[in-house]
């Protein structure tokens, strides 16, 4: 296996991914949905754009996600103060259900990952990692 960064990155995306959806399979959440519920859980009633960027989706693809997310009723999306330009989207009861389920899975993947790991080396991979995201990053 090589030990490169775009290497290590790129694998543990991937198994967290198989691993995150093995967990929510029972739920027929598919790719994406579950960063949106957990972009949700903080923002809930964001606009599109805002959850685009969050999220890292394509405004496209992000449109795609949340009809399949409006079609089994996890979210809505809803018009504020008039404004027929602009949707804001909503969790529902049943998004809010699958949320938890969603968020406990995100636990447990965490926790598995920072096993044997004391909280101050977590702490340091964490803010070392936040640092490496912001050089990446295109926000300013």
């Amino acid at each position: 296996m090589s030990q490169t960064f775009h290497y290590l990155i790129m694998a543990e995306h991937s198994m967290f991914q198989k691993e995150l959806l093995a967990k929510l399979r029972d739920t027929g959440l598919t790719i994406g949905q579950p960063k949106v519920l957990d972009y949700l859980k903080d923002h809930d009633g964001a606009g599109q754009k805002d959850i685009a960027h969050g999220c890292h989706i394509e405004p496209g693809t992000l449109t795609t996600l949340l009809n399949r997310m409006e079609e089994k009723g996890l979210v809505e999306r809803r018009m504020m103060n008039g404004n027929r330009r602009s949707l804001y989207v909503f969790l529902t009861d049943k998004g809010r259900a699958q949320l938890e389920l969603v968020t406990e899975a995100f636990s447990e993947m965490e926790a598995e990952a920072f096993r044997g790991l004391s909280e101050t080396e977590r702490e340091t991979f964490m803010n070392l990692f936040l640092r490496i995201y912001a050089n990446t990053s295109k926000e300013d």
